[in-house]
């Protein structure tokens, strides 16, 4: 098996296959759709939480940063002058705690921010926390010196600017980038802060140590080489304009011009730890005023606008992750929609086509067959329907599929007509060599009229054996033809008549003995079959079990109708062949059973038949013998339990004109029951014999209905000794009409041979046989005089050539 097949039957059906086609497609798009939409939906949630954070804490921190600058200043001039006044320090003071205040209130807002930045602001926090320290260090100063006080309002602010850097840092490009130089100039504007911080706690004493220049120094030049190559051009639009102007300010020189004396005052010659200060404190908090006020506005106007732009951005994000998640969605749906559409077409096509062929395999083709079995005219092109799947691949399936179909009926058409055919031609066959059966029998009946001599007698019996025998292998040929034997009766038959019919149709029926004590009859539609069936299955016992062993046959009433047992001795069968035959006899056999098998079974095939065409039910099994046992159950409609109304002494008159031809039975079954003689003497009756009060006599029902003379008249009816009634007794001339009859020869006769008749030698064979009977019942030595005119019953009924056995 290929892999690409073990596949398919692992899919287990088209029909999965296909949904599994819309299916996969159909799920990866879903999840292409899903994931999109939630990065996009998570990147604008994203920008707007901390457009809200920076807005909520005081614009990233800016509010909180400008406050303490402005309290370190005022700390410092404090710390320089402590005996100046203290209401602006205390102000600013207020001012810082409301803007720590609105930062530290944002803690459940800084703890869901990202890591990067809740770190940042916790710093800030913790940060802050300690300022109360440091301002009464600032009031009193006994811990610490007045540099480190002002030092740990510097690392405060420096961890607000950190925190500004981190929460400018978005997943949109753009508002970092313009994030990125108000974060410089911020830190610009620190770094002036932080200069003036240091010149205002220097600007009382007139001096700078050499520490405190340097840190000075370090100050101007980065906050020069930040504004220079950092900030200035990075800056654009109204920032880049309004920082140009403060640059280019009169203030802003003077600033400058401070700076570059302070930084010049060491190579004045003074002292290194004495580096003194130029005179221009005034000019100095002038300008420093005054672009204290205008970075700090350009700082805030930048960074609200900078949120601002961030909050558009992110409300155009979300706007933009709906549109295409709505759009998605819907282009989804109609891709999952014309998957499943074009999915479901296709299997209700394949499932039209799968029902289609269906049906025919198991409905329309099987009902063409069982009606061309009935014998019934069918149209090949009406009992077909066309299937139209259109131009496809599937149309293409379905045009093929009405050629096969068409095709099939036709073929089964041709072959019913051929098994008609061929069955008509078995049946002519069958019913010439029933006329020459027929014939021959008609001729052997003659014949053993007219002739007494016990050699040719017995050579005449075997030829009547024989015959009868031909007669049920030419009614098989019939039977496989679908047709009914020739034999028919007008009224019931008893069971003895009927068993006895069947005996006779064997070849060795000398081996047969029959057991019952049943008075039952069978109704006239079913005798013929009936005893055509019991004729095969007797056939088959005595052709499978050795010749000297007994075939028994048995027959009584039971609770579902009248049970006929035939048991031999044989070897038997397996169980295997007693299933398969059971199996076989259990259903209406085909005529295709004997093609098909791979020995000839024509016996079974004709049992099955019979028993079926009446509901009889035959079963096999094996006998405590070792043989077989035949149990044949023949239902209560075809059984007769009365004695029918009027009863011939030589039987009920045949319906048809093989009735003549078929009386012969009774005469076949009187052969089953003693054998013929082989030689009489004329004339000679058999001693009297003790008689026994007779039972009633089952005439045979296939004796002719036109009794003669000689026929009707009485004839004495010896019982036998076990109580069964002797078999009945052919009647010369009951088969001829009125003017072929000869007379009979005279009551007052010499007993002359050359007087001697065909009544007279059918009288002295009675009497023979009444006597043999008699002798046999009584156990007694027959008078020598008889012993000299008999033969033994060996030699009267011979050995029997052997025929053709049926089969099993």
């Amino acid at each position: 098996m290929s892999r690409r097949t073990g596949a398919r039957r692992r899919l287990g059906s088209i029909r999965l296959s296909l949904v599994l086609l819309a299916l996969v497609p159909s799920v990866t798009l879903a999840g292409m759709w899903g994931v999109t939409t939630i990065q996009m939906f998570s990147e604008g949630l994203r920008l707007r939480d901390q457009t809200e954070l920076s807005r909520s804490t005081g614009a990233m921190g800016t509010d909180a940063t400008l406050a303490l600058q402005r309290e370190r200043s005022l700390s410092a001039a404090w710390l320089a002058s402590p005996k100046g006044p203290r209401a602006a320090l205390d102000a600013q003071r207020a001012e810082t705690d409301k803007a720590v205040a609105k930062l530290v209130g944002q803690a459940d807002a800084i703890e869901k921010a990202p890591s990067r930045i809740s770190d940042r602001l916790y710093s800030v926090l913790g940060s802050v926390g300690s300022l109360e320290y440091y301002r009464d260090q600032v009031d009193d100063p006994t811990d610490i010196t007045a540099q480190q006080a002002l030092d740990q309002y510097s690392s405060i602010i420096d961890d607000q600017i950190h925190a500004f850097q981190e929460l400018s840092q978005v997943d949109d490009g753009d508002l970092t980038s313009q994030a990125g130089p108000l974060v410089g100039l911020e830190h610009a504007a620190e770094l002036v802060s932080r200069e003036d911080a240091q010149l205002t706690l220097a600007w009382p004493t007139g001096h700078l140590d050499d520490k405190t220049w340097t840190q000075f120094t370090e100050l101007v030049n980065t906050r020069r080489w930040l504004v220079k190559d950092q900030v200035v051009p990075q800056l654009t639009g109204s920032a880049k304009a309004q920082t140009e102007r403060i640059l280019a300010s009169r203030d802003w020189q003077t600033l400058q011009s401070v700076e570059d004396q302070v930084l010049a005052a060491r190579n004045a010659g003074a002292a290194p730890d004495r580096i003194a200060l130029p005179d221009a404190q005034k000019r100095w908090s002038g300008a420093m005023d005054t672009l204290s006020e205008q970075y700090a506005g350009l700082i805030q106007q930048q960074t609200t606008g900078l949120l601002q732009r961030s909050a558009d951005k992110a409300d155009a994000l979300l706007l933009k992750a709906a549109l295409l998640s709505a759009g998605g969605l819907l282009a989804l749906l109609v891709c999952v929609g014309m998957s499943w559409r074009i999915t479901r077409s296709l299997s209700r096509r394949l499932r039209g086509l799968r029902r289609a062929a269906v049906s025919l395999a198991q409905e329309r083709l099987p009902d063409v067959v069982a009606r061309l079995e009935r014998g019934e005219t069918v149209d090949p092109e009406s009992a077909t329907t066309e299937l139209d799947y259109g131009h496809d691949e599937l149309g293409q399936v379905a045009r093929a599929f009405n050629t096969a179909q068409r095709t099939a009926v036709h073929t089964a058409v041709e072959l019913a007509d051929t098994r008609r055919g061929f069955q008509k031609i078995i049946l002519g066959i069958a019913r010439q060599s029933q006329n020459l059966v027929n014939l021959q029998l008609s001729k052997l009946d003659t014949l053993e009229r007219e002739h007494t001599d016990p050699d040719i007698l017995k050579g005449l019996y075997e030829l009547d054996s024989t015959a009868s025998q031909l007669r049920r292998y030419e009614e098989n040929l019939v039977i496989v033809s679908g047709e009914r034997p020739g034999r028919s009766w007008s009224e019931p038959v008893a069971l003895m008549d009927i068993l006895r019919s069947a005996v006779g149709e064997v070849a060795e029926y000398q081996r047969v003995e029959v057991l019952t004590e049943e008075e039952v009859y069978v109704a006239p539609p079913a005798v013929a079959d009936v005893i055509h069936l019991l004729a095969e299955l007797i056939d088959n016992a005595t052709a499978y079990s050795p010749a000297p062993s007994p075939v028994t046959v048995r027959a009584g009433m039971v609770a579902k109708g009248l049970a006929v047992e035939v048991e031999d001795r044989g070897l038997g069968m397996s169980e295997e062949d007693y299933a398969s035959f059971n199996e076989q006899l259990a259903v209406p056999p085909q005529f295709d059973v004997v093609a098909l098998a791979d020995d000839l079974r024509l016996g079974m095939f004709v049992i099955g038949r019979l028993a079926h065409r009446h509901g009889i039910a035959v079963t096999l099994r094996s006998s405590p013998y070792g043989g077989t046992t035949a149990i044949v159950l023949v239902p209560h409609e075809i059984v007769v339990r009365e004695a029918p109304g009027v009863a011939v002494k030589g039987g009920d008159a045949p319906e048809d004109e093989t009735a003549a031809v078929d009386g012969r039975d009774a005469a076949d079954a009187e052969r089953s029951e003693a054998p013929r003689p082989a030689e009489a003497s004329r004339g000679t009756e058999p001693a009297a014999g003790p008689t026994q009060e007779p039972r009633p006599l089952v005439a045979a029902r296939t004796a002719s209905a036109a009794p003669s003379a000689a026929a009707s008249a009485p004839r004495e009816v010896v019982p036998r000794r076990d109580g069964l009634a002797p078999l009945p007794r052919r009647v010369p001339q009951t088969s001829l009409v009125e003017e072929l009859r000869e007379e009979s020869a005279p009551a007052g006769d010499d007993g002359s041979l050359d007087d001697f008749t065909a009544e007279a030698a059918a009288s002295s064979l009675a009497g023979f046989q009444r006597g043999t009977l008699r002798a046999r019942d009584d156990d007694a030595e027959p008078p020598h005089d008889e012993e000299a005119a008999a033969v033994p019953r060996q030699a009267a009924a011979g050995p029997v050539p052997p025929t053709p056995p049926a089969d099993r």
